[in-house]
């Protein structure tokens, strides 16, 4: 069975204040959520009624058991997920200072199990055979899943759709033994390695800048389309998202007006929506449209992977012109 979408990377536990406004010393009670970037990317296409799976990996451990069970729930095939004995499932809190500040603070040491995924195990088959593929830039940041994740590239040579989320985590990106930062200088490399497999690349400013050394939004994405992408995405934040593609097509499409809750989490419904749109095979304009509603919804709830919206709610809110 070829699925629509397999992503491949983070997973963990989002443990998200149930308080606003209020600093993480002072949180008196917390949610629980499936959380990671790749996964909630799985969950927001399968809410669109996509045959989704995810590759990575968790912990042994009770919060491993719940995200099996999570996946489950939420319709994603998790037979790609594995545990990796003597790791922990990485937890990840925030704190909610609306409408743009979300700061984040990763529990991923000594090291996250989704980074052990290896190249050995991999279904490299369905990984070729999926309509679409899905990878990140923190699968790029350790071995053996920076191995894994080039090998599944190479593999799936360009068959279908490949997706490249850029998603730059420069706390992800350890250095040497001492456990010194690298910078994007070190991590371009391969990025640019992914970029050649890739059909399409998604990213914010940050984020392309990593990627090409170019942070101004059009000259990023021809350097994106240069270095060997049909599609290349840029958000630009308040401005909106920017897409361009090989054959001269463009769409920048403003942002859908909406009160903000928690942010964090609609990168995530925006690519499950993209996911959807390149599966529909709609133009770009539509697609864009359609993942800045989906990003907005989620913006507008507190969690990220169960706030993923349907195709009724994306619909409801591109009528109203605004995330009611």
């Amino acid at each position: 069975m070829a699925y629509d979408l397999i992503t491949m990377g983070r997973i963990g536990v989002d443990l998200y204040p149930l308080q606003t406004g209020v600093p993480l010393a002072q949180v008196s009670s917390f949610g629980k959520f499936l959380g990671g970037s790749a996964t909630n990317v799985a969950v927001a296409a399968a809410r669109l009624g996509r045959n989704t799976a995810v590759i990575t990996r968790t912990g042994e451990d009770a919060f491993g058991a719940y995200l099996h069970e999570a996946l489950r729930g939420f319709g994603v095939d998790d037979r790609w997920v594995t545990s990796v004995p003597g790791l922990n499932t990485p937890v990840t809190f925030c704190e909610i200072f609306p409408p743009d500040d979300f700061p984040l603070y990763f529990y991923r040491q000594p090291k996250a199990p989704d980074l052990e995924i290896d190249a050995h195990e991999l279904d490299l088959d369905a990984v070729r055979d999926a309509r679409i593929f899905w990878i990140t830039g923190t699968g790029l940041s350790e071995e053996p899943s920076r191995t894994a994740t080039l090998a599944a590239l190479a593999h799936r040579a360009k068959s279908g759709t490949t997706v490249f989320d850029l998603d730059w985590r420069p706390m992800f990106w350890r250095g040497d033994i001492s456990g010194s930062r690298r910078g994007p200088d070190a991590a371009r490399p391969f990025y640019v390695e992914a970029l050649k497999h890739a059909t399409v690349a998604v990213g914010n400013l940050d984020e392309v800048e990593v990627a090409t050394g170019v942070r101004e939004p059009q000259a990023a994405a021809q350097a994106l389309l240069d270095a060997g992408v049909e599609i290349a995405v840029v958000k630009q934040g308040p401005k909106g998202v920017l897409a361009v593609s090989r054959d001269g097509d463009r769409a920048e499409v403003p942002p859908l007006p909406v009160n903000v809750l928690n942010g964090l989490g609609a990168g995530d419904a925006f690519g499950g929506s993209l996911c959807h749109g390149l599966l529909e095979g709609w133009d770009l304009e539509k697609i864009m449209r359609h993942a800045n509603a989906a990003g907005a919804i989620v913006a507008s709830r507190l969690e990220c992977s169960s706030a993923m919206p349907t195709r009724e709610e994306i619909d409801a809110a591109l009528a109203a012109g605004a995330v009611l």
